[in-house]
């Protein structure tokens, strides 16, 4: 395989110092529990992490995942395809989100991403509040979000479907689809042309797998029922998988998401809300809280049809959010100190006291 057209660009080429240049660079397609699968220029890899990786790294999403580049160095002279990796480059881009469950850690969806495309059924599916959570989590990856509308032939009013996001999209492309009969699939081909990689995301039932069986060409992923009553499927991915095009772009597949949970900043948020803070530059108070304030611009669109009020509503409910995630961060890097502290005081009192000859 070609490493350009797996995805390689310069911003890694430029990471390799000079005593790395003997390790080869490959790239995660997919992750097991012990093992990393890898595409590279001398065909599919098989690579491990050696134990210090392990004993370094201070949190999970400093680990390989599937869109990484790492160097790798031979593992078993008898098994070429056995190798051990070395080093994870430093990403262009990552999709990350909180990791379900009470534990306030990021988990890295995919990584290197040219494209994210928010994938939305055209039936009972639709929802503009879950778009708008994931154009959040997207404008916060560093790759640009695209969002797709999938089972175009069972919808009747997609015009205006499509008129509703207009107000989250802020001009981003949308692209009406049926992955099942083909409708717009060439439309999706120019964001993953050679070079380019992009990944699915939307929860289950939308239509993600059957969408890259149709840029694949043949079935690769399973695909599974809607139930009709509520247009929910079955998670019939049930891990990240990355798959080359035979026009040479890269596409992740990904769960289906039970859970949308924001991790961002402030600037990324601010990002997501262009609209919004493009009016707060206007205000007449830096600290305008855009409620009664004199000289409010945000106001004042609103009054004048320019922007619409629930922009706003969601940039506050995405900040308490964030505001939340943040404490409860702090929170537990506290919790994390005193346990340090602990155990380093009691590992002062269990040492021999050489005075007293113990």
């Amino acid at each position: 395989m070609d490493l350009n057209e797996l995805g390689w660009k310069d911003f890694f080429q430029e990471q390799i110092e000079e005593q790395e240049l003997t390790l080869l660079p490959a790239r995660i397609y997919r992750q097991d529990v012990n093992r990393y699968h890898l595409f590279s220029t001398k065909g599919d890899l098989t690579g491990t992490l050696p134990g210090k990786l392990f004993t370094e790294t201070t949190s999970k999403a400093e680990l390989p995942t599937v869109g990484d580049w790492v160097l790798t160095a031979p593992a078993d002279e008898h098994n070429p395809r056995a190798v051990i990796i070395e080093r994870t480059l430093d990403r262009m881009s990552k999709f990350s989100r909180k990791q379900a469950g009470d534990k306030v850690v990021e988990q890295v969806v995919a990584a290197n991403i040219d494209t994210v495309f928010i994938v939305s059924g055209l039936d009972d599916n639709f929802n503009v509040n879950r778009i708008e959570r994931y154009l959040v989590l997207a404008w916060s990856s560093g790759a640009n979000p695209v969002i797709v509308l999938n089972k175009a032939d069972l919808c009747r009013d997609t015009a205006d479907k499509i008129h509703q996001l207009e107000p989250i999209a802020m001009r981003i492309p949308i692209h009406a689809i049926s992955a099942q009969s083909g409708e717009g699939v060439d439309l999706l081909r120019q964001y993953v042309e050679s070079g380019q990689t992009a990944a699915l995301l939307g929860s289950s039932g939308v239509g993600k797998s059957t969408i890259i069986n149709a840029l694949l060409g043949y079935e690769r992923f399973d695909t599974g029922d809607v139930r009709e009553a509520d247009s929910k499927g079955r998670h019939t991915t049930s891990f990240r998988e990355m798959c080359k095009l035979d026009a040479g772009g890269m596409i992740i597949d990904t769960p289906g998401m039970r859970e949308i949970q924001i991790w961002t900043d402030e600037s990324s948020l601010a990002k997501s809300f262009s609209d919004v803070e493009d009016y707060a530059l206007l205000c007449k108070f830096s600290d305008c809280q855009h409620d009664s304030e004199p000289g409010c611009a945000v106001q004042e669109a609103i009054e004048k049809g320019n922007l619409e009020v629930t922009r706003l509503e969601s940039l506050r409910k995405f900040q308490r959010e964030l505001i939340h995630l943040v404490e409860k961060q702090d929170a537990g890097a506290k919790a994390e100190k005193k346990k340090e502290r602990k155990k380093f005081a009691r590992s002062i009192r269990d040492r021999p006291n050489k005075r007293s000859g113990a």
